[in-house]
């Protein structure tokens, strides 16, 4: 099963502490129906919103780390909160959404739960809350730092130019050159040529 849904009050287990509190007051106050995924290739969390059949339903990936796990969740509760103001009639990531967001993220923030680096770039990234839950490049490295194993595929722009890579729907590149932020990478069974982020994880086929 890809998914099992954890009562709320066992999920301090998946946050840094002295979080759970705050974090159960939108779970509870809303009703919300929150699982615990495996890890998805795509997405580390989702929410839907509720209806007349259903609670707020919001999903987080397991396998992230207890800071990973706490933003990614707040990134899902911004979602609700915004419709619960805003309902359908707004962006999915716009610009009622990123200050709910933002809002969240300074709540936490002002409270020290975070470590120094991982504070530093959360307080960059409430100017403008990236619609990814966590995709601003900065805050990608340094919360990799916290991941539990250390057998964790490496960065696309931690590998050699011409390397050869494998990404997570098995796909293959050759690591090309920089454009301005991305990688130039061409995927060898077709040829043709796309653009990578420097923080994306992939697995090294040959470095030759």
């Amino acid at each position: 099963m890809a998914k099992q849904e954890v009562p709320v009050n066992h999920i301090e287990q998946f946050l840094p502490p002295g979080t759970g509190e705050a974090v159960m007051h939108y779970l509870h106050e809303y009703k919300v129906h929150l699982t615990i995924a495996r890890e998805r290739k795509s997405i580390l969390g989702d929410y839907r919103h509720r209806t007349h059949h259903h609670n707020h339903r919001i999903s987080v990936n397991g396998n992230l780390n207890r800071f990973s796990f706490l933003i990614t969740l707040l990134h899902e509760i911004a979602h609700l909160l915004t419709f619960e103001q805003h309902g359908n009639r707004v962006s999915a990531h716009g610009r009622e959404w990123k200050n709910v967001f933002g809002g969240l993220l300074h709540q936490f923030v002002q409270h020290k739960v975070f470590p120094v680096d991982i504070e530093r770039e959360l307080l960059q990234s409430l100017k403008n809350p990236a619609a990814s839950s966590c995709a601003e490049e900065g805050l990608l490295r340094v919360l990799k730092k916290y991941d539990e194993t250390q057998t964790q595929q490496p960065f696309v722009e931690a590998i050699p130019l011409g390397a050869v890579f494998r990404t997570k729907d098995g796909r293959v590149f050759r690591k090309g050159e920089k454009l301005r932020k991305r990688f130039k990478c061409t995927e060898l069974k077709t040829g043709k040529v796309y653009l990578f982020s420097p923080v994306c994880e992939v697995e090294v086929v040959n470095s030759h």
